[in-house]
């Protein structure tokens, strides 16, 4: 598994790995007794531990922000981006029913898998290992304060000039800098009008910035 490679991992455990990426509907295909969610169960408060020991050891702040903090960067949707940066779908066993409704796929899936992952790790490595995967792959995140991943703004925007039956396209309008650090910039444009504009590290998060400009320009219509 590319995954386990990636993170330097060297088990002689793979079930417990298979079984982090088992869904249910597989499970039941296959008569295995087992999906991932005890693993979720458990790898959801091996990442709140770690969160909570870096918030605490890094910052100052008190504890209703270190809350604040620590929910943004373990809510779904942002469990979802790591799963998706970690290409976790090429990992993910579904029935074929859910194979054919894009579960794979599914932002609710991904999230909890992500977590199943951790507690796999856990159980396999120690809590060291799975300190250095959270380290790895969600406190850069916090370091940047790239809280855009995690709140959909193109989606907020789509659901609301829908009610007006508008169009909403993205336009790459500038493409900067060498192969290996590119600079995206993105027009979000309503109805022929340019509403918003993005500039980021990939076109998706510019995308992102630009609907949130729009979505802040719109609301003081």
């Amino acid at each position: 598994m590319e995954l386990l490679d990636r993170f330097n991992i060297k088990t002689n455990n793979m079930k417990i790995y298979d079984t982090a990426f088992s869904h249910s509907s597989y499970c039941n295909e296959h008569n295995l007794t087992e999906d991932y969610q005890r693993l979720e169960f458990l790898g959801d408060k091996v990442l709140d531990l770690i969160m909570s020991d870096y918030l605490y050891n890094t910052t100052n702040y008190e504890e209703g922000k270190m809350t604040k903090i620590r929910s943004m960067y373990v809510c779904e949707n942002a469990l979802y981006e790591y799963s998706l940066l970690l290409d976790f779908p090429r990992y993910v066993k579904v029935g074929k029913g859910e194979e054919s409704s894009g579960g794979r796929y599914r932002k609710a899936t991904l999230a909890d898998m992500f977590e199943s992952f951790l507690g796999a790790v856990y159980l396999d490595q120690g809590y060291k290992k799975a300190k250095e995967i959270v380290y790895e792959v969600v406190i850069p995140f916090i370091k940047e304060k790239e809280e855009i991943f995690f709140t959909d703004y193109k989606s907020n925007l789509q659901e609301m000039v829908q009610t007006t039956k508008k169009s909403v396209t993205y336009e790459l309008v500038k493409e900067e800098g060498p192969a290996h650090d590119r600079t995206f910039t993105v027009n979000v444009i309503v109805e022929g009008i340019v509403l918003g504009t993005g500039t980021a590290k990939s076109k998706k998060q510019a995308e992102q910035i630009a609907a949130k400009s729009a979505l802040k320009k719109c609301a003081k219509l």
